[in-house]
């Protein structure tokens, strides 16, 4: 483990090596689980403010399911989440001409028409922010890809070699900031001079 101010961050985010293959996994992080994806209590609001620019990228049943259910949804497991279509694919996702799922919040994104890319958690994914059950203000950065969908993913970072901290280097600022950042590629290069 990594200490940086009150984050603990795995070693694995600074030794493994990690690229979406979105050829070969089709985005199945977005529909694979058993909840939609965590969202923070400001996140909430993002979804609320933003949802008609959000809407427009989205599937008929992705709308209908966020008209149903609401635009995201308490889990007593995961806290709040986005809503899922029967319990499947992610309601702000849609699969593009090549079957590859996409995310109509990033969508809406990238056409310029919101400040918010993506929930933070999606942003982040393969790595996983727990908060500690003994001080809340401290959070724990792990590495969990999930072992058959991100078989690809695994070895493309190999292949780039591009470690996990690296690929998800615009998400680790977007939680944590510059100075974390900073700090986390130090370590990391500091590590490997060892």
């Amino acid at each position: 483990m990594i200490a940086i101010d009150n984050k603990l961050v795995s070693d694995e985010i600074l030794e493994e090596q990690f690229v979406c293959d979105l050829n070969k996994c089709k985005g199945g992080c977005c529909e694979d689980g058993d909840a939609g994806a965590p969202l923070e209590k400001d996140e909430l609001d993002e979804l609320i403010d933003n949802y008609e620019a959000i809407k427009e990228y989205m599937t008929p049943e992705g709308i209908a399911t966020v008209e149903k259910q609401g635009k995201y949804l308490y889990d007593v497991s995961f806290g709040w989440v986005t809503p899922t279509i029967n319990g499947g694919i992610c309601a702000y996702g849609y699969r593009d001409e090549k079957g590859i799922i996409k995310c109509a919040i990033e969508q809406a994104y990238y056409a310029g028409k919101l400040g918010w890319k993506k929930p933070i958690s999606c942003h982040l994914f393969p790595a996983k922010v727990t908060k500690s059950s003994m001080d809340p203000d401290v959070e724990f950065v792990n590495y969990i890809p999930r072992e058959d969908l991100c078989k690809a993913a695994c070895n493309l970072g190999k292949k780039l070699k591009v470690p996990v901290y690296v690929f998800l280097k615009e998400a680790l600022i977007r939680k944590y900031g510059e100075e974390f950042y900073e700090a986390l590629a130090a370590t990391a290069s500091h590590m490997d001079s060892h």
